[in-house]
């Protein structure tokens, strides 16, 4: 299993970025997927979730109205769009997934970092 993120960087506060998670090594339309980020000093939080099929989404109430994740299981890749960034959106965000049945392993990117920064 491989999850590799890509897409972060230095943005000025109110701007936009699109993170990518690209999957390998597991049947991905079988998996919900989801995005956590962790700033320095604090603990990982978990930001959005969608599931398999990409019926259902949910969010952090901090992020509410501003990130929309989504998925395209032909690629294999999920994504999380960012807008109207703020200083506080500064960490690490990592993809992440568990695997439906058990044994339900827990698997994680290598994280990319988004820096919001005027």
């Amino acid at each position: 299993v491989q999850l590799v993120e890509s897409g972060g960087g230095l943005v000025q506060p109110g701007g936009s970025l699109r993170l990518s998670c690209a999957a390998s090594g597991f049947t991905f339309s079988s998996y919900d997927m989801n995005w956590y980020r962790q700033a320095p000093g604090k603990e990982r939080e978990l930001v959005a979730i969608i599931t398999n099929t990409g019926g259902y989404t949910n969010y952090a109430d901090s992020v509410k109205g501003r990130f929309t994740i989504s998925r395209d299981n032909a690629k294999k890749a999920v994504y999380l769009q960012m807008n109207s960034l703020k200083p506080d959106d500064t960490a690490v965000y990592y993809c992440n997934t568990r695997r439906p049945v058990s044994p339900q392993y827990v698997y994680w990117g290598q994280g990319t970092q988004v820096t919001v920064s005027p």
